[in-house]
C-alpha cells in the first residue's frame, strides 16, 4: 500500500548533467527513493492520450476522472516503495509544471543542467567509445559529428526538447519551485550543494558519503547501445578534459545556457560562473 504520508518530488533537466548523480547521492539518505528514468511520465501522456479531446472516451472522462487516473499512476507505480520521499525522473517533468503542481501542492522539481556544449561533447564521446555499436540514442542519421549533434539539438530529440521544456519552466508560473542545480558545481562542491538542495525541499539534512556513491543501469544502456550511459563512479568528483568536438559546434551549443541569467525568472538557480567558450572543462 501506498503511504498517506508520502512526498512526491520530481527530477528533470538536461541530459548527460547529473540527474543519475544526483539520484545515486539522494538514495543514501534511508527516507529517500530516486533512480533513473520511470515509466510515470510517458504513462500519463499515453493515459491523457486516450480520455482527451479527439478521443472516443473524451466525453465520458471528464476532468476530475482524468485527474484522478494520472493520480494512480504514481500512486501504482510506487506502491512497493517502501520510502517517505520519492523522487520521480523525467525529462518531461519541466513541460508538465501545471499538472505538477495541480496533483502535489508544495512538490519540488530539480533540474539538473550543465553547458550545453559539454552535454553535446558528453554524447559524442560515448558514441566514440563504442565504434562497433549502432546506438539507438542518435537515430538513423548519425554518420558524422555535424548529423549527431544536430539531430540531439532539435525540439523533439533528446538534448532539443528537454531544453525547451526547461526554459518553458524557467519562465513559467510555476518556476518557484524549480530548482536548476549545475553539474560542474555539484561534482566539485557536492556538500554545499546538496545542503541547499536539501533547504530548497525543506528537509532535514543528511550526512552523505560523497567517496561512495554507486549507481548503473547495464541492461538499460545495453538495450539503448549506449553503454555506461548511467554509470556513476564512486567518488563525485569533477574531472576536466578538452573537447573533442570542433569548435564551430562547440560555439554554438556554448551560448545556451539561459539558466546563468534570472532576469524574468523566478526559479532557484545554484550554478557556478558561466564557462568561457575556451576548450577544457
Amino acid at each position: 500500500m501506498t503511504s498517506p504520508h508520502r512526498t512526491f518530488h520530481f527530477i528533470s533537466g538536461l541530459p548527460r548533467s547529473g540527474s543519475t548523480l544526483l539520484s545515486g547521492i539522494l538514495l543514501q539518505n534511508p527516507r529517500f527513493h530516486a533512480g533513473m528514468t520511470s515509466p510515470v511520465g510517458s504513462l500519463c501522456t499515453a493515459v491523457l492520450g486516450q480520455v482527451s479531446a479527439g478521443s472516443e472516451f473524451a466525453p465520458v472522462v471528464g476532468a476530475d476522472k482524468r485527474r484522478a487516473l494520472v493520480r494512480g499512476l504514481f500512486d501504482t507505480y510506487y506502491a512497493d516503495i517502501d520510502r517517505e520521499v520519492v523522487f520521480d525522473t523525467n525529462r518531461g517533468w519541466c513541460a508538465r509544471m501545471p499538472m505538477l503542481h495541480d496533483l502535489f501542492p508544495g512538490a519540488k522539481v530539480i533540474a539538473c543542467v550543465r553547458n550545453v556544449a559539454w552535454v553535446m561533447d558528453s554524447f559524442e564521446r560515448l558514441h566514440r567509445a563504442n565504434p562497433y555499436e549502432g546506438t539507438r540514442l542518435f537515430g538513423a542519421n548519425a554518420r558524422t559529428v555535424y548529423s549527431r549533434l544536430e539531430g540531439l539539438a532539435q525540439h523533439d530529440s533528446t538534448v532539443g526538447f528537454a531544453w525547451s521544456a526547461l526554459r518553458e519552466a524557467f519562465y513559467g508560473e510555476h518556476a518557484s519551485s524549480l530548482l536548476v542545480v549545475d553539474y560542474e558545481l555539484l561534482a566539485r562542491a557536492p556538500a554545499k550543494v546538496m545542503g541547499l538542495v536539501y533547504d530548497f525541499l525543506g528537509e532535514p539534512r543528511f550526512e552523505h558519503d560523497f567517496d561512495n556513491v554507486a549507481y548503473q543501469a547495464d541492461e538499460f544502456d545495453d538495450r539503448l547501445g549506449a553503454p555506461d550511459l548511467h554509470r556513476v563512479k564512486a567518488q563525485v568528483k569533477f574531472t576536466p578534459r578538452p573537447t573533442i568536438i570542433p569548435p564551430d559546434l562547440f560555439e554554438r551549443f556554448d551560448k545556451m545556457s539561459f539558466w546563468n541569467d534570472k532576469a524574468g525568472s523566478a526559479a532557484n538557480v545554484i550554478t557556478s560562473q558561466p564557462a568561457q567558450p575556451g576548450k577544457t572543462a
